[in-house]
């Protein structure tokens, strides 16, 4: 999982945080991100990742509204 330690940042959100893990112990793997402390779950889809900058270590996302925020509030 070489994406472990990349920054991601969402369209509408901004910086989510930092990847810490990749959970593919399901059928649906997710990035777990730590936002602050707080763990924030991005499903690894084809659809959400809009760019890869492996130079700059950084992920862009566009999620659907209010999936980061559900692990906020």
């Amino acid at each position: 999982h070489e994406v472990i330690g990349f920054e991601v940042e969402d369209s509408a959100f901004g910086s989510v945080g930092t990847i810490t893990k990749i959970n593919d112990d399901s059928a649906q793997a997710f990035f777990e991100i730590d936002h602050n402390g707080t763990q924030v779950l991005i499903p690894v889809i084809d659809t959400f990742i809009k760019e890869v900058d492996r130079t700059n270590k950084k992920i862009k996302v566009s999620v659907t509204e209010g999936l980061i925020e559900l692990y906020l509030e």
